[in-house]
């Protein structure tokens, strides 16, 4: 797990904290957990995050360093906050924040990568499936875990929970297949 912020994260990250007036919370999961926090050896240009602290917070950070924003245009990275993730319900009792100590008024707070690995479950691209089998191999991810929770936390919730407990079985698959080999 990566200890240091890189560039151009380190900057951005920098700036934002620089213009807040109070403290602001930041839920992230995504590619830029899976990269800055797990190493995964990919780019991302977005850090997503699924909520934060106000209403108003929201609107002036996106406007701040979203999509477009002016931090956007000087760094080559934005905030993009993310609506449609489906996430397990107790996934806030398991937040974990990134670089502690790093900025004054900005906290980064990652999903665990059981939480991060669910959100990707609806979406289901070849991406996400790419960064569960990452995750599960440089972990290694307990399937029990994953399945648990699903079961527990994010099935109940789900408009499609039939397609979703397929996928994660597929994925499981997928992932004792890559283990045995």
């Amino acid at each position: 797990m990566s200890t240091e912020i890189s560039e151009p994260w380190k900057s951005f990250l920098a700036e934002i904290d620089s213009r807040l007036e109070a403290a602001v919370y930041l839920h992230c999961l995504g590619g830029f957990v899976l990269t800055t926090v797990y190493d995964l050896p990919r780019t991302t240009a977005d850090v997503d995050v699924v909520a934060i602290a106000s209403v108003s917070s929201s609107a002036h950070l996106l406007a701040l360093a979203g999509k477009g924003s002016e931090l956007h245009k000087r760094f080559g990275v934005y905030l993009d906050l993310v609506g449609v993730a489906p996430l397990p319900e107790d996934y806030e009792s398991r937040l974990k924040e990134i670089f502690p100590g790093a900025f004054k008024k900005l906290r980064l707070l990652a999903l665990d990568p059981y939480d991060i690995a669910l959100s990707k479950l609806e979406r289901n691209t070849q991406r996400d499936r790419d960064d569960v089998k990452y995750l599960a191999r440089t972990l290694p991810m307990d399937l029990t875990i994953l399945a648990t929770r699903y079961e527990e936390e994010l099935k109940p919730i789900l408009g499609n929970p039939d397609r979703e407990s397929l996928t994660l079985r597929l994925w499981i698959e997928a992932i004792e297949e890559e283990r045995l080999s």
